[in-house]
């Protein structure tokens, strides 16, 4: 919704419990799939037995209307995903540091926040096609919990279902992301329902360059007003190694109630 920063909150926090919990042996060998970069959901999940660990370095939203200008800053939004069976993944996420600059437009005023993220807590589990390959279709339940500051956390708890699909295939990939949330209302105090999708297509420039373009929908049915966030996405992942990958994307808002700019980059790394 207007006003407030659109990322991914996400948790580095049990490591250890999470990795105990996987099978202590590996599954067959699967290309990367790492969740960076984009808007959407990958279908595929992290084999059992290893681990993916993915690090947004830096992510700035710029979010602007008549009265106030507001700058959030972003590093180290972490994510954690964890293979528990073939076809089955935990995850957990934080973001460290948050920096939040607020300018008022007509008394010049600027207010500076620096606060941590909330925490997210997800399992995917995949019913065709872990790796992604071919036509996948996977459900993912998660659910937020309020630990950060309020100028970047939420503010309370919230939920929801995310159901990706793709279809892969020649070098080109379609991915759709239908969700469906508990949304944390907007004076974050209490929930309300929000829902939309994600479209994007992917294609692969060589062996270890890909880029994607997305477009996003999504309808806050926020008590204090309903609001259409509408966003179109460009993104580029550079696979350095078998097991790592560095990226690098931008996300621009197509109206009045989407974040004007969000840029951003990143790292993944599977152990």
């Amino acid at each position: 919704m207007k006003g407030r920063p659109f990322v991914k909150l996400r948790l580095l926090m049990p490591v250890a419990a999470l990795l105990a919990a996987a099978p202590a042996f590996a599954g067959e060998g699967r290309d990367l799939c790492p969740d960076r970069p984009g808007l959407g959901t990958p279908t595929c999940t992290v084999e059992p037995g290893r681990a993916v660990l993915e690090f947004g370095l830096a992510d700035w939203t710029r979010d602007s209307d008549a009265g106030q200008r507001t700058d959030v800053l972003l590093t180290g939004d972490a994510l954690l995903r964890v293979g528990l069976t073939p076809s089955l993944e935990a995850q957990i996420g934080w973001t460290a540091l948050g920096r939040v600059r607020e300018r008022d437009r007509g008394t010049g005023a600027v207010n500076r926040t620096t606060q941590t993220g909330d925490v997210t807590l997800a399992l995917r589990r995949n019913l065709r096609n872990p790796d992604g390959s071919g036509f996948s279709i996977a459900v993912m339940p998660y659910a937020s919990l309020p630990v950060g500051g309020h100028a970047v956390g939420a503010g309370d708890w919230g939920a929801g279902l995310l159901v990706p699909l793709g279809v892969e295939g020649g070098g080109v990939s379609i991915g759709v992301t239908p969700h469906v949330d508990a949304a944390v209302d907007g004076d974050g105090d209490g929930r309300h329902l929000a829902y939309g999708s994600v479209v994007g297509v992917g294609f692969g420039l060589s062996d270890a360059v890909s880029v994607t373009a997305e477009l996003s929908l999504t309808r806050d049915r926020d008590p204090a007003g309903h609001a259409t966030e509408a966003l179109a996405g460009l993104s580029a992942g550079w696979q350095a190694t078998a097991d790592s990958q560095w990226d690098i994307g931008a996300h621009v808002g197509l109206n009045r109630d989407s974040p004007d700019l969000q840029l951003y980059f990143g790292f993944a790394r599977r152990f």
